[in-house]
């Protein structure tokens, strides 16, 4: 680049800054995208009022090429949507070659999850301890992983909100929507067993139907002491206190179910997943089965691999 930008980019600069009060650092920022632009353009031998509709898809992969994050590459395209606005709307172009360009988008990281192992070692460590605190740390941990409610979900059970010999949750959602989830055997015996030591965290003389009743504002605990109950028994397990968290157990949850035969729409259900498409970034779960499938079934998996 040589540093100099076109007579239009100078235009819409000056513009931005006299009707639109832009800041320096937005007017820095504009000027260095759409002059990495317009020395692009010169290596093509193109201008800024002939660049094309495939002019701009390419100089987006140009900048994905030079290791360009997809937030920064979203950034230069719409710095080019707005100037091509500001070139249309000054009668320097017809249209506006950044229309039908979806902006890249940034790959969602994977979930942070634990193994099974480990989710063992946190109940067997939970179990070991048979005061109330314990009983009720085993209750937390055994519903978040067997059920993957969120952590909102958890700290508002109620009472009520066991169903069918407390076989079923009833849970209320985002949005006010309510499901039912099953629980299993170790969990139901952990909510038996908490439910038996329960009256020693209620607040005498008054009662609530706060399935984990505390002496916050709220009256239930909290999302944040919940935290810490599970960082703690994470440290009695020696597992590191960052990857345990209420979050984790519930993509655990997603996870483990997946791994072993569940399908997608049943996990989406469980989750309380308005739309399955959040419930697909579990697919990576799904293509590992898959690969280990073929490799163990097809005839020409691993056996056949093995003899090249």
């Amino acid at each position: 680049m040589d540093g100099k930008t076109s007579p239009l980019v100078d235009s819409y600069l000056e513009m931005i800054i006299a009707e639109r009060g832009a800041t320096k650092n937005t007017v820095e920022a504009y000027s260095h995208d759409l002059l990495m632009f317009t020395a692009y353009l010169q290596g093509k031998n193109e201008s800024v009022i002939e660049a094309s509709n495939g002019t701009i898809k390419k100089y987006l992969s140009q900048l994905t090429k030079h290791g360009l994050s997809t937030s920064t590459q979203a950034r230069h395209l719409s710095a080019l949507r707005q100037f091509y606005r500001f070139l249309q709307s000054d009668d320097q172009r017809l249209d506006n070659p950044c229309e039908n360009v979806d902006s890249p988008k940034a790959i969602r990281p994977l979930p942070k999850t634990l193994s099974q192992k480990e989710v063992t070692k946190l109940i067997t460590t939970a179990r070991s301890s048979t005061n109330p605190e314990g009983m009720r740390t085993l209750c937390i941990v055994e519903l978040l992983y067997s059920t993957g409610l969120r952590i909102s979900e958890l700290a508002s059970l109620r009472l009520s909100s066991l169903v069918h010999s407390r076989r079923l949750l009833r849970v209320l959602g985002k949005g006010g929507k309510e499901r039912m989830v099953p629980l299993g055997e170790p969990a139901t015996e952990a909510l038996n067993n908490y439910v038996t030591v329960r009256p020693s965290f209620l607040q005498a003389p008054l009662e609530t139907d706060w399935l984990f009743p505390s002496r916050s504002s709220e009256g239930h605990l909290t999302r944040r002491r919940i935290s810490q109950i599970l960082k703690a028994l994470s440290l009695s397990a020696n597992i590191e206190p960052h990857k345990v968290s209420p979050h984790v157990l519930r993509h655990a949850f997603a996870s483990h179910l997946l791994e072993n035969g569940a399908d997608l729409r049943s996990v989406q259900l469980m989750l309380g997943h308005a739309d399955i498409s959040t419930t697909q970034i579990y697919t990576h779960v799904l293509q590992s089965r898959l690969n280990a499938f073929v490799l163990q079934h097809h005839p020409l998996g691993k056996n056949h691999a093995g003899s090249r």
